[in-house]
């Protein structure tokens, strides 16, 4: 007998538990037929636009915070 292993134990066993049906979210996911197609030129450009867009505001609303005091309290007056 080696260590770790019990005597009844048998391989049909074994081989019966991977042949089990699937549960929970794993079911779900094998039922299902996902495909993943890549975005076009269009999608690229939209997302790339608002990226560049938001981080334009991103580095005006920094300069202004820096430049502008007016705009310095009304920030930290807001973080209150």
């Amino acid at each position: 007998m080696e260590k770790g292993f019990s005597e009844n134990s048998n391989k049909e066993d074994i081989k019966s538990e991977d042949k089990k049906s699937k549960k929970g979210l794993a079911k779900i996911l094998a039922e299902k037929k996902f495909t993943y197609t890549l975005p076009g030129k269009k999608q690229i450009n939209i997302f790339a636009t608002v990226v560049l867009g938001l981080n334009l505001i991103f580095v005006l609303g920094i300069l202004l915070f820096l430049k502008n005091q007016q705009f310095h309290d009304f920030i930290f007056n807001v973080g209150r």
